[in-house]
């Protein structure tokens, strides 16, 4: 399996919550360039979002409230169980079976199935660093659908006087300046009713994800944010893979605060040296540092120590079959040569005396 690695700078800016523009700027945390692993990704949130649902089944009784009872045979009907009485259209009905109205579903619903899944730590943070690892990738985050295109940097971190912001007007100004209003627009633009028994039971409507706050003290930045459609947050001592990869798709727009990216150094390591929030825990690295290939065989070094091609054609031996090759199976088995021939191959007197010499030799050895 290929992984891919997250190109990552060795510095990103912070901006001004005040005037959208840069500050200062902050060491890239080491987990923006973890591998990613869709298939990872994939696994472990088809197994976290089992873990959420509730046990349902029929009435262990539907379909078999009657006292029915088959006619036998002998009147022309099948043996199914019928319903007794008269002078109802329900009577005379079949009952019970499966593919009778009103009756029982074969193998009823239980409450006691296998709802939830165990998923392994280990896994599921490298699902983890593996989502944050792709939304420090523009690309990655664009292909999930974001409108990012006014966004001056991604990651996108701004100061920690937004985790004082307590209004939603204050919250929308501040997106608007920084470009990343235009993805709430499209998440307005995406609402639509949910086709279904759905709109009776709470869930009338649907919509997209937009961006995720990821903070790292709330004093008023949950009450300022949480109204905005499509925009969830979270602390960053709190991250989720539901959250970071919704659909088991990484690249979610990720907007932080500076204090939770300095975070994340503390919380997951730099790589060489692990973390004491997680026992026994080192980021993962990629097999190669350089997952360009064609870059790496196509270069100068490399080049200049490959033979030619009519060279290596020269070198390159097509496989023989040892049954039609004597050469071939006196190589694979040297005792062929001694035992009764069998081909017309074999039945040549140096061949039988070569084997009768290498057979002595190999005795007295």
């Amino acid at each position: 399996m290929s992984a891919t690695t997250a190109a990552a700078r060795p510095v990103v800016s912070i901006l001004s919550a005040e005037t959208a523009q840069p500050s200062s700027s902050t060491p890239m945390p080491a987990v923006f360039s973890a591998p990613i692993r869709n298939d990872i990704v994939q696994f472990v949130h088809t197994n976290m979002r089992k873990n959420s649902r509730q046990p349902y089944a029929v009435s262990k009784m539907a379909g078999t409230q009657t006292s029915a009872a088959s006619w036998g045979t002998g009147r022309a009907v099948s043996r199914i169980p019928r319903v007794p009485g008269g002078g109802t259209h329900r009577s005379g009905q079949g009952a019970y079976g499966n593919m009778c109205r009103g009756g029982r579903m074969f193998a009823p619903t239980k409450i006691w199935r296998k709802w939830h899944r165990k998923v392994p730590v280990n896994q599921k943070r490298y699902a983890t660093v593996s989502a944050l690892a792709a939304s420090a990738l523009p690309a990655l985050v664009m292909a999930r659908g974001h409108e990012i295109d006014d966004v001056p940097e991604v990651p996108l971190v701004i100061d920690n006087s937004v985790e004082a912001f307590k209004k939603t007007a204050k919250a929308v100004t501040l997106l608007k300046s920084l470009g990343a209003y235009d993805d709430v627009e499209r998440v307005m633009e995406t609402k639509k009713q949910r086709a279904g028994k759905g709109k009776m039971r709470n869930r009338r409507y649907k919509q997209r994800r937009g961006p995720l706050v990821v903070y790292d003290k709330d004093d008023g930045i949950v009450k300022a944010f949480r109204n905005l459609p499509g925009l969830d947050l979270c602390s960053v001592h709190r991250l989720n893979l539901l959250q970071l990869a919704p659909g088991g798709h990484v690249g979610r727009f990720i907007i932080w605060t500076e204090a939770a990216v300095n975070k994340l150094d503390t919380i997951y390591g730099t790589g060489e040296t692990g973390t004491s929030m997680k026992s026994n825990y080192m980021l993962p690295k990629c097999i190669i540092s350089n997952s360009d290939v064609a870059r790496i065989i196509n270069s100068d070094e490399i080049q200049s120590v490959v033979r030619p091609i009519a060279e290596r054609k020269m070198h390159i031996q097509r496989k023989k079959n040892p049954l039609r090759n004597k050469h071939m199976m006196y190589k694979l088995n040297p005792h062929a040569r001694v035992r009764k021939p069998e081909t017309k191959l074999e039945k040549t007197p140096y061949d039988k005396a070569i084997g009768q010499a290498f057979y002595e030799k190999m005795m007295a050895d």
